[in-house]
């Protein structure tokens, strides 16, 4: 079971037990019981990684009290045999609900004292919500027992552990964020949003032998932890980055340590805090050691996406020192306070960025004082205008602001991205090159025309220091006009080409080529087939070949890259690597937008990921791997998996079947085609029918189609009949009856041929995979990987050239008609409805009407 099948599970898993619990809830114990399987597994495999047998672990207990110590030393916790999760799942029939309650509370009372703040109280929604499972011990049992068994197909070997649950918890997070409303915006941050800020936040970072980052309003802790994914593309040792959370909500912050240490982060680098950032603040200590454990908490990177314009109490914050340089937010809305409260908290060559509503960018009063000091003492850096819909359960319009301490520059970046998104259900989605271009943008201080400006601070001043993002960047799609000349009198203004001027830079020649210019502002088409003319001009083709020549060995550069380095390769940097040679090779060639060419490699990729995780996970064997396709289906009114076929671990056989069994897949295609020529056949032979032939009983009331039953038993009768009395006229009912009757008889030993040749070639795709010799599968994963992706940048070109054949041939169309030519078909049609009123029989009233109808339209 790959991973998302294995989401998707527990997702319809949560669905049918919502008539215990509410969705939102279920996800506390669906991963409260993730998180203990994590733990147990982790102790499991440090135990045998120390030359425990299997009879060491059966005896681990709490009466071996050198035992638990070394465990809790090295994994920060011990759990004894009884409770591991492994034993609830061999107790089969046995199980009981009291195992869970008696595990929950020997692992609470087994926490390193080292490790009490990360682990303590972690699984108290889960111990206190049991009941809500079922109303007797014997229902929470059975509910319990489906979670398990669900759960225990996840698997936590190693590396693969923490990459495939990290998967499945964002998964599930997203799912609930999704259906739970804007509750659930509360600790869910898009994975996309999460993903932009900490590539702005790494980019800054990257250079650093340690780092420390802090989410100031946690959540799932997924803003951290995509800063942490995103700076190691950049180090080589994740273990020098040190993560800070803090969270109000108790049931969230669980969500926090859980994901921080599903992640395999070392417990030492790991500092939470349950309490309210506002209200209780960092500097931190421990109550036994106040002076030693001191923490003013100061640090590289700060990220948070805090509740929108929530109420606080500011009395007596003036004099804190977090508000005091730049004044108190408004009580009713915290916006700044979240602000200024994770600037305080920078480092002097630190970075911050924070999801914030766009009202903070305009609105007076003590909101317009703090954001005039922060402009005029130079910590704003970028404002970034994020698509409308983008979070889980609130149109609210949203923005990023990045800060930071010291700046040597005292402008502003200001960056429309509203408009750059996928949609994908009710919600708006950041695409991989959406998120490219704001980073570039962003480190790069890039001023775009209609997406992003760099402002100066005289500006934003006479601007009153308000930084709504229209006054400095129009990202608007310009209004269509019309030309009144044109409009008048027919031609194509110059003015309009002139709006295609990057074309016209890229082929210089083109324009003379297409239009005839005689010295007025507007020109005539040389050419019928606008896209014909284009396509065969010299410098379309020489710019076409200078893209193919840029583009002739990326296939082989790829295999380089990705195949003969698959098994030990940076799987987040390779990425990048690529991404930045495609924009290396297309740097000289004008018109192709780089970005779009990043997109197809991000829709490349995520097969691509997922495959180098399961070779480097699992080694090369593993693309010879054939598992069981295991179904669900519905059988006596339930659900049951069952195995329906096989399905390559890497290898797809459709792909094996293409290059290793292409002469069976042709020979299977044409006997479909075969079938969807019968198919077409028995709807004409029925069309052909009259209606009083479509009422015979061969054919269903509806008139649509064949009664087959009936039309074999006729069609018998008929060819007996005509044995005796001669064969019937090609066109009768009788000859179609028969001939209908034949291609069911060979429709039917079609699809028995198809479903044996089916079977036969999928047996035999499936022992190819498993034979594959290593040439073969690197063959097989360059066709899956790389050829897609160079025949999809190849068509680049092609795709530009049809973007301007189209503008021109809407162009055309534009002016093709003008004011006269409407005006003297408009003429025409009245007078001929002039002259037809003549030939009207009417009353004498209504002969009068039509007579000054007739004299209206001869007047006009």
């Amino acid at each position: 079971m790959n991973k998302q099948q294995l989401a998707a599970k527990i997702w319809e898993s949560a669905n049918q037990m919502r008539s215990k619990i509410e969705a939102n809830e279920y996800k506390d114990y669906i991963l409260g019981f993730i998180f203990y399987k994590y733990i147990s597994d982790k102790q499991v495999q440090f135990a045998k990684s120390e030359d425990f047998t299997e009879d060491d672990i059966r005896a681990l207990s709490e009466d071996d009290q050198e035992t638990v110590e070394h465990i809790q030393r090295n994994v920060g916790y011990f759990i004894a045999y009884q409770h591991l999760f492994s034993t609830w799942i061999e107790q089969g029939g046995d199980f009981d609900v009291s195992n869970v309650r008696d595990g929950l509370s020997a692992f609470s009372r087994l926490i390193h004292p080292d490790h009490k703040l990360l682990f303590d109280g972690i699984f108290q929604t889960l111990e206190t919500g049991l009941s809500k499972l079922g109303e007797t011990a014997a229902k929470q049992t059975k509910a319990i027992s489906d979670l398990i068994q669900l759960i225990k197909e996840i698997p936590m070997d190693g590396r693969q552990g923490y990459d495939v649950l990290g998967f499945i918890y964002e998964y599930l997070i997203g799912q609930f964020a999704a259906n739970a409303g804007k509750k659930a915006g509360e600790f869910y941050t898009p994975h996309e949003v999460s993903v932009l800020m900490s590539e702005i936040i790494a980019n800054h970072v990257k250079d650093r032998d340690k780092i420390d980052i802090y989410d100031s309003c946690s959540g799932s802790a997924s803003l951290l932890l995509n800063i942490g994914k995103s700076v190691t593309r950049h180090v080589d040792d994740d273990n020098n980055i040190k993560y800070y959370a803090q969270e109000l909500k108790q049931n969230t912050y669980n969500l926090t340590r859980m994901n921080l240490v599903m992640r395999g982060i070392k417990p030492n680098n790991i500092c939470v805090r349950n309490g309210d950032t506002l209200e209780d603040d960092w500097p931190f200590f421990e109550d036994n050691d106040p002076v030693n454990t001191y923490n003013p908490l100061y640090l590289d990177a700060v990220v948070s996406n805090p509740p929108y314009s929530q109420k606080w109490d500011s009395e007596h914050k003036d004099n804190d020192a977090r508000f005091s340089r730049f004044g108190l937010a408004p009580k009713s809305k915290a916006d700044y306070a979240f602000l200024l409260h994770d600037l305080y908290h920078l480092k002097p060559d630190g970075i911050m960025a924070i999801v914030l509503p766009h009202g903070v960018l305009f609105r007076g009063g003590e909101e317009g004082t703090i954001r005039k000091e922060l402009i005029e003492n130079d910590h704003i850096d970028a404002i970034i205008g994020l698509p409308p819909n983008i979070f889980f359960g609130t149109g609210i319009p949203t923005i990023i602001i990045v800060l930071k301490q010291k700046r040597q520059n005292n402008d502003v970046l200001i960056v429309d991205a509203a408009r750059g998104f996928a949609k994908e259900g009710k919600n708006n989605k950041l695409r991989a090159s959406d998120i490219k271009k704001i980073v570039d943008t962003v480190t790069g201080r890039e001023s775009v025309p209609r997406y992003s400006s760099v402002v100066p601070k005289d500006e934003i001043r006479e601007n009153d220091y308000n930084l709504n993002i229209p006054r400095y960047v129009d990202s608007s799609e310009p209004a269509e006009s019309w030309d009144l000349y044109s409009s008048m009198f027919g031609g194509i203004p110059k003015s309009e080409l002139d709006d295609l001027g990057e074309f016209w830079k890229a082929f210089p020649g083109l324009r003379s080529a297409l239009f005839t210019d005689n010295g007025t502002p507007y020109v005539e088409p040389k050419v019928d087939d606008f896209a014909k003319a284009i396509g065969d001009h010299a410098e379309v083709q020489t710019y076409i070949q200078q893209f193919s020549a840029a583009f002739a060995d990326f296939n082989l550069w790829l295999r380089g890259e990705l195949i003969d380095q698959m098994l030990t390769l940076n799987v987040p940097r390779q990425e990048s690597a690529i991404g930045e040679a495609i924009f290396g090779r297309l740097a000289p060639l004008p018109l192709i937008d780089k970005y779009h060419a990043y997109q197809l490699l991000a829709d490349q990729w995520q097969q691509i990921a997922i495959d180098l995780e399961i070779l480097q996970t699992e080694g090369f064997e593993a693309s010879r791997v054939v598992d069981p396709n295991m179904v669900t289906k519905k059988k006596k009114g339930k659900e049951v998996e069952e195995q329906e076929g096989w399905i390559g671990r890497i290898m797809p056989f459709d792909l094996v079947q293409r290059i290793h069994h292409k002469d069976e897949l042709d020979a299977l295609q044409e006997k479909q085609n075969r079938l969807v020529e019968i198919d077409g056949s028995f709807e004409d032979t029925l069309e052909s029918l009259s209606e009083e032939e479509k009422e015979a009983e061969t054919v269903h009331e509806s008139g649509d189609k064949w009664v087959n039953a009936v039309v074999k038993k006729e069609a018998k009768e008929l060819k007996a009949e005509a044995e005796k009395s001669g064969d019937f006229e090609p066109e009768s009912y009788e000859a179609k009856i028969i001939q209908v009757a034949d291609w069911l008889a060979e429709e039917s030993k079609l699809k028995a041929a198809i479903k044996k040749g089916d079977d036969t070639l999928h047996l035999k795709t499936k022992d190819t995979i498993e034979n594959l010799s290593n040439d073969q599968v690197n063959e097989l994963l360059e066709a899956k990987w790389i050829l897609p992706l160079g025949e999809s940048l190849h068509e680049l070109p092609d795709q530009q050239i049809d973007v301007l054949a189209s503008k021109l041939e809407a162009l055309r169309r534009k002016y093709q008609t003008t004011y006269a030519d409407n005006a003297h078909e408009i003429q025409q049609t009245e007078n001929e409805l002039a002259s037809m009123i003549d030939d009207l029989e009417a009353s004498a009233l209504d002969r009068q009407a039509l007579t000054e109808l007739q004299s209206l339209l001869k007047d006009d």
